[in-house]
């Protein structure tokens, strides 16, 4: 699986690489700056981009902007940020585009080498990987007319799990509930969001992004 890194600091970006490669990806780019990210994004074949919002030489957005003018180019191309802060406005627009391949992760919040490289793959794979803490800020305008309104306490719970990567039967663990019953709360939300049978990954990532778009509207 090949990676394009992009991370200013060196010893950030190196043990990275390091690690990705013990886990036997393929970084093709390991990039500092926002100009570098871009020519890596066009020149290189990929599999997914691990992205720092904020690099050289502005140190504002040239991460996420190269990015998403790489998605715009390459649709659903997949994108791990790896940031030390919550920008809700370009993860907004990261998820605007309802492809899926996205993945929001907190540096911080990365406790482990095997949550980092699952987080990666199932990103590549066209999942989503989205910190709690990135979930719940983009939830926080949620709208009076959301049209998820209709899903139960429970319901919501199960998708803000399925938002951060969760399995049935990891959801089941965090709930305390069957993975039966977490089968039958995803159906129940499948149906309520008028996402018809499909194949169940690409069900799962459609109701996330239906579930965090309708979340982050004014």
């Amino acid at each position: 699986m090949r990676v394009v890194l992009a991370e200013d600091l060196f010893l950030l970006r190196e043990g990275l690489c390091n690690l990705l490669t013990a886990h036997g990806f393929t970084v093709v780019a390991a990039v500092a700056s926002g100009p570098e990210l871009r020519r890596a994004l066009a020149e290189e074949e990929l599999d997914v981009a691990v992205v720092d919002v904020r690099l050289p030489p502005t140190f504002t957005d040239e991460g996420m902007q190269a990015a998403l003018e790489a998605r715009r180019e390459r649709p659903g191309l997949p994108v791990l940020v790896l940031s030390q802060h919550v920008e809700q406005l370009y993860a907004c627009e990261l998820l605007g585009d309802g492809a899926g391949g996205i993945g929001y992760l907190l540096k911080d919040r990365v406790l482990g080498a095997e949550e980092f490289v699952e987080s990666v793959r199932r990103v590549a794979g066209g999942g989503t990987a989205m910190d709690p803490e990135v979930v719940t800020k983009l939830l926080g305008g949620r709208r009076r007319d959301d049209p998820l309104a209709m899903l139960t306490p429970r319901e919501r719970e199960v998708l803000a799990l399925m938002a951060e990567g969760c399995s049935n039967a990891a959801i089941a663990a965090r709930l305390f509930v069957s993975e039966s019953a977490v089968g039958k709360h995803s159906a129940s939300i499948f149906s309520k969001l008028g996402i018809s049978v499909s194949d169940d990954t690409n069900r799962r990532v459609l109701a996330v992004l239906a579930y965090l778009n309708g979340s982050v509207h004014p």
